[in-house]
């Protein structure tokens, strides 16, 4: 039985459940006598009267608390009450390697840091007599300060397997509490003496194997041995030999190959013999990948090595060589031969990180391969940054603070990108930015060769075009049925058709597809689904990114047709399941730059705002959220949770818990209460047809969810009235843009109230339900107004300046909204007449804006407090390396060769 919050167990006031530790249960409680924040494990009372249970829960306790290290989770105290064993350890923030490894592999330099610090625990373990058992990517905990070894809830000491020793002499042991043959641990990343059962061999090199399997799947994102049922599995453990990692990883060091080739030998003999070694040999091969990889950015230092290592140092000196002289040679004309692939990392300056991820690709080449453009933060300042490829320098360029999305002219003399809410341009030369058209929420652009540029100005929006020396934009692409975004353009040659993406939720793209549309008959066709920004090679390949790899297609320009077979060609690229942008890019010359990485959302907390800005961060842990909203009673929050797939989760203000609301459908967008609080509306693709129309469901999460509108289009809610009567929503029709509808909730009768050329969203009903507030288009630029509703009568702009995210203080008598990060705030009179006041900025925060559909804040029942959405502090460390792939079409053209259909 779970242990009810406010529970006190000792001194430790539990608060909520947050997992499970081998056989124990995990709490989050508070020592209410040090004022800390410490995890609980408990065992509970029907499993502490089974005595081998309750010797194993107390084996780990002693084991834990012998063994001090930063690297294994630290026990403080121990305790018994009411027949409830329990463990008190530190409380860690961050996530399980197992749940990393659901992004995707990781990062070479992550691998090297978190096997190191992994083998340097089992060291100290394994020096204490105690053999893990149980090292799998569950039982690792990735903090901000590195790993964490957990859970020694298996441990075997070594008096278990020395039944000649004297009981006399074994105080902490009565008796081996694991029979011969009894198979305890993990499968997956047992050693084969371990899944024969034979205990007496288990020992610290078992560990070494477990270490092995561990250290493989961080590195190639695949588990080391892999079957369909369980003795297939266990064949594959004792018979077979997993592959290289380099062919799966090609950028594997073929030490690291060798090390984890030998953790994972059948026969303990030939493994490594100890973690110290393992330790030694991880820390040498980080050295020298420390040495090999900055080839950009250090000069190579020769320095002798001793013994069997004098041939990494000449490994290092021809490869550094290679390089200087391929990159010096990047200016020349192509040789007709085939040009050799080279491969070196470019290390940003001390200071630097790559930003604006989310937002777009924050690295760029130009067409002749010779400069590279990127975005980086460096002294709080996010900007561009210009670096030739024969230079070991960077410049930052002036007057482009902000800027995302960065990517060149045809002749490489300008530089695009984004900063303002604006599409600009400058000189790669240097001078004065210069503006060209709005861009609110810019997802991608592409600068063709007939003079102009395809941007994405929205979120939530069509591709637009604009002459690349400025003037009136023209919308390029058109939405089709169940598509809300056109996004991540680009020109085929001679611009005579342009690549794109299309999705069907603003906020996450596990649904979208590369689609082509020709320019002189304006059609749109899909070309690869499941998939997102593309770019066309000169190779005669279309690239694009799936999951958390590149893959090529051979692709007819002039057909617009793909001719052959998909195939993965690059693995680890960093992408965003939010935006769908994919870190890569390459020149027309054949070289690729790339960022390593998986699919990671950016993660944000919950956090209240007060009106004079100060904050308070709530204890909900930190996701990809979006579009909160209060309860009536200010008691809980519904949220959009877009870490794999978007699903609506409530948040207990009270108990601190966190709970999943939605479970049908890959796409659970857009929750809104109803004015009692009983129910939550929403907008989810779980229909037959799949269209994302809008549902409701109890919030208790009894009985299933009902649908209320039926529509070929996108639709999503709003905001209710006060009696619940009415539901004000968007709906997206390709042919007249964003709508705004009302849905009588009695019937389930919609009919439009806004339907124009323009787009309008944001739909918010005031609390008398008299006033409609809303964004639209109609000026050239998003801004606020209200009409009367349900009308007639005029119309009144509340933004002067531009707006988003209208929401009515609950008092109605002031309507907020968002101008960039500040929170503005109108007041408003409606008697004798409607009279608005003039807008003053309450606050001003980096949190995050909207995707335009619907606001990404909310306010309090009492109107003082607003619940923004604010990037959380403990995500992964933005990267500071690029990747750098010379002559990559060749590649290309050996592992995709050009086909037909």
């Amino acid at each position: 039985m779970s242990i009810a919050p406010g529970t006190r167990l000792g001194s430790y006031e539990v608060a909520a459940q947050i997992g499970a530790g081998g056989m124990g249960e995990v709490y989050r409680a508070r020592d209410t006598r040090l004022d800390r924040i410490v995890a609980i494990k408990v065992l509970p009372a029907h499993l502490a009267d089974k005595m081998d249970l309750r010797e194993r829960f107390e084996r780990e306790a002693r084991t834990v608390a012998s063994l001090n290290h930063p690297h294994i989770c630290t026990l403080f105290d121990i305790g018994r009450q009411d027949g409830i064993e329990f463990l008190v350890m530190e409380y860690l923030e961050g996530e399980t390697l197992a749940e990393r490894l659901a992004k995707g592999p990781l990062p070479l330099e992550q691998v090297l840091q978190y096997s190191t610090e992994i083998a340097d625990a089992l060291d100290k373990a394994h020096g204490k007599g105690i053999t893990h058992r149980d090292l799998k990517p569950g039982n690792i905990m990735l903090t901000k300060s590195g790993t964490k070894l957990l859970d020694f809830g298996l441990a075997k000491l070594q008096q278990e397997a020395a039944p000649a020793t004297p009981r006399s002499q074994l105080p902490t042991v009565a008796q081996a509490v694991t029979a011969q043959g009894t198979i305890l641990g993990t499968l997956q990343y047992m050693a084969p003496e371990q899944v024969e059962g034979k205990m007496d061999q288990i020992d610290a090199r078992t560990d070494v194997f477990a270490f092995g399997a561990v250290v493989y799947e961080m590195a190639t994102g695949r588990k080391a041995f892999e079957g369909t049922s369980q003795a297939s599995l266990i064949a594959k453990i004792l018979e077979t030999d997993p592959p290289p990692m380099s062919s799966i990883q090609s950028m594997t060091p073929p030490a690291l190959d060798r090390i984890v080739k030998k953790c994972l030998a059948k026969e303990p003999k030939r493994r490594w013999q100890s973690a110290s070694d393992l330790t030694d040999e991880l820390k040498w091969v980080a050295s020298g990948t420390s040495q090999l990889t900055p080839l950009l950015t250090t000069p190579a230092k020769a320095k002798m090595q001793a013994g069997g290592r004098t041939w990494l140092l000449w490994g290092a000196v021809s490869l550094v060589l290679a390089a200087v002289t391929g990159f010096a040679g990047w200016n020349l004309k192509p040789s007709p031969l085939p040009q050799p692939v080279m491969r070196a990392v470019i290390n940003l300056p001390p200071g630097q990180q790559l930003a604006g991820l989310d937002s777009g690709p924050a690295i760029g080449l130009s067409p002749d391969g010779t400069h590279l453009a990127y975005v980086a933060r460096q002294g709080g300042v996010q900007r561009l940054y210009l670096r030739a490829m024969n230079s070991l320098e960077s410049k930052a360029i002036p007057g482009t603070e902000g800027a995302i999305n960065p990517f060149f002219s045809p002749d490489g003399q300008w530089l695009g990108f984004f900063a303002g809410g604006k599409l600009m341009k400058v000189s790669a030369n240097g001078g004065a930015a210069i503006a060209l058209g709005e861009a609110s929420l810019p997802v991608g652009a592409s600068w063709g060769n007939q003079g102009t540029i395809a941007f994405a100005p929205s979120s939530v929006a069509t591709i637009q075009q604009v002459a690349d020396a400025g003037g009136a934009a023209q919308v390029l692409t058109h939405l089709e049925k169940g598509v809300n975004s056109n996004r991540w353009p680009e020109f085929l040659p001679g611009s005579r058709a342009l690549l794109f993406t299309a999705g069907t939720a603003a906020a996450n793209w596990i649904n979208s597809r590369v689609v082509v549309r020709s320019a002189g008959t304006g059609e749109q066709r899909i070309l690869i689904p499941g998939a997102t920004h593309p770019h066309y090679a000169p190779s005669g390949h279309l690239v694009y990114a799936q999951g958390v790899s590149l893959v090529a297609v051979p692709f007819d320009p002039q057909r617009l047709a793909v001719t052959g077979t998909a195939v993965p060609v690059v693995e680890g690229v960093l992408q965003s399941p939010i935006s769908g942008a994919a870190q890569y890019s390459f020149s027309a010359t054949g070289s690729l730059v790339y960022v390593s990485g998986s699919v990671q959302s950016a993660q944000s907390k919950l956090v209240w705002v007060h009106r004079d800005g100060t904050e308070q961060t709530l204890e909900a842990p930190a996701h990809s959220y979006f579009n909160p909203r209060v309860s009536p009673n200010g008691r809980g929050v519904a949220v959009t949770v877009t870490d794999k797939e978007a699903q609506i989760w409530l948040y207990d203000l009270l108990r601190e818990t966190l709970t999943r609301l939605t479970f049908v459908g890959n796409v659970n967008n857009a929750p809104v209460w109803t004015p009692d609080g009983k129910r939550i509306a929403f907008n989810s693709n779980s229909s037959a047809k799949g269209a994302l129309n809008i549902f409701w469901q109890l919030a208790d999460g009894s009985g299933g969810i009902e649908q209320l509108t039926t529509s070929e289009f996108i639709q999503a809610p709003v905001s209710f009235s006060r009696d619940g009567q009415l539901l004000c929503f968007l709906e997206i029709n390709p042919a007249t843009g964003f709508d705004i509808w009302v849905l009588q909730v009695r019937d389930h009768k919609a009919q439009p109230f806004l339907r124009t050329p323009f787009n309008e969203s944001a739909p918010q009903i005031s609390p008398d339900g008299r006033w409609l507030a809303y964004i639209s288009t109609e000026s050239g630029r998003y801004e606020i107004y209200v009409q009367p509703y349900p009308g007639p009568g005029g119309k009144w702009q509340i933004s002067t300046e531009g707006g988003t995210e209208p929401v009515w203080n609950p008092n109605g008598r002031e309507l907020f909204y968002r101008a960039g990060n500040k929170m503005m705030a109108v007041e408003i009179l409606t008697q004798p007449s409607f009279v608005a006041g003039k807008p003053r900025m309450l606050f001003e925060g980096p949190y995050l804006p909207t995707p335009l559909t619907n606001p990404n804040y909310d306010v309090s029942p009492d109107g003082q407090r607003f619940l923004m959405l604010k990037p959380s502090e403990s995500a992964e460390a933005a990267p500071t390396q690029i990747n750098v792939v010379q002559n990559w079409f060749e590649e290309l053209k050996r592992r995709v060769p050009a086909g037909t259909k």
